[in-house]
């Protein structure tokens, strides 16, 4: 049986392919006691998914337990799940964490006699599903390769030192995700000053590889519908950098501007939350008028103050 903590768009993903290749899955969410619990518990039901009340439920039985929860709560994960693991039993951590944590992590599940390995995506799931492209990093890293290759997954081991794949996610994450945050922020001020296409104009001729049109329209999408999630990953990234000694400043600076995108997604100030479109736009001139008119009437009250 396999378990997964975390039921959100990756858990849900991973759900599915791995019941349509006939594997029983168990699976725990913390959003199962909110308001949200309701679509994740449709969503098991037509999966044939079972849900369980704790991490310790979903895990005792399992023979593999695949962690996949925001980066802030790897850690906690871990914690709240070792107690009810199996000797023996793999625990793969999904999660986007600094090395330094993902050790952490390690500490506390081999410490029951659990086999931890570390997991780093190296793109964006939903286009690969569980084919995504994954590094394995740790001392178990190899026995469960030949594993996770039978039960559809893409996965090659990066290294029997712990840390090493994690350490490759989160530097490859500096340059994603500060790149989607640095396109915003340059287009969403050259549309302040109406030079927006001259811009763009410009990045086409350095960069004639790149529609900059469109991969601004896909990152002010990304960023407004997953913000939450990748503000996490940064400041794992951020911390990934100050394990290596290094002052931070793009990684820290990347993690609060996709935490302000998600926090005004939030508010109901970017997007249409609920509507079949939202964040789906393929003109980000839309949604850099909203931060633009957001940001811009806090200034005029400000004033009035």
């Amino acid at each position: 049986m396999i378990a997964l903590l975390g039921y959100g768009e990756v858990g849900r993903i991973l759900a599915e392919d791995l019941r349509a290749s006939g594997q029983a899955v168990m699976a725990h969410d913390l959003k199962l006691s909110t308001s949200a619990g309701e679509e994740l518990r449709a969503h098991a039901a037509r999966h044939g998914v079972d849900l369980a009340d704790s991490h310790g439920l979903a895990v005792e039985a399992a023979d593999l337990v695949i962690s996949a929860v925001t980066a802030s709560q790897t850690l906690a994960v871990a914690q709240a799940a070792a107690p009810a693991l199996r000797p023996g039993t793999f625990y793969l951590d999904f999660n986007s964490a600094s090395p330094g944590t993902k050790i952490q992590c390690a500490s506390v599940v081999d410490a029951v006699g659990a086999r931890y390995v570390e997991g780093a995506v190296m793109t964006s799931v939903p286009p690969y599903r569980i084919k995504v492209p994954l590094l394995l990093g740790g001392p178990e890293a190899s026995s469960l390769a030949p594993v996770l290759t039978g039960l559809g997954f893409s996965a090659r081991v990066a290294s029997e030192k712990l840390g090493v794949a994690s350490a490759t996610k989160m530097c490859r994450s500096v340059m994603i995700k500060g790149l989607e945050a640095m396109v915003i922020e340059s287009f969403t001020a050259a549309r302040a000053y109406g030079v927006e296409d001259a811009v763009i104009a410009s990045l086409q001729e350095t960069f004639p590889g790149i529609d900059w049109e469109r991969q601004g329209a896909y990152f002010f999408q990304r960023v407004i519908e997953h913000g939450r999630r990748r503000s996490e990953e940064m400041f794992e990234s951020a911390r990934t950098v100050e394990e290596a000694g290094l002052p931070v400043w793009s990684a820290s600076g990347t993690a609060q501007r996709q935490a302000w995108v998600a926090d005004l997604a939030d508010r109901g100030v970017l997007g249409q939350r609920g509507h079949p479109d939202f964040a789906r736009s393929a003109n980000w001139r839309v949604e850099a008028d909203r931060l633009l008119a957001h940001v811009q009437g806090h200034t005029q009250k400000d004033k009035e103050a």
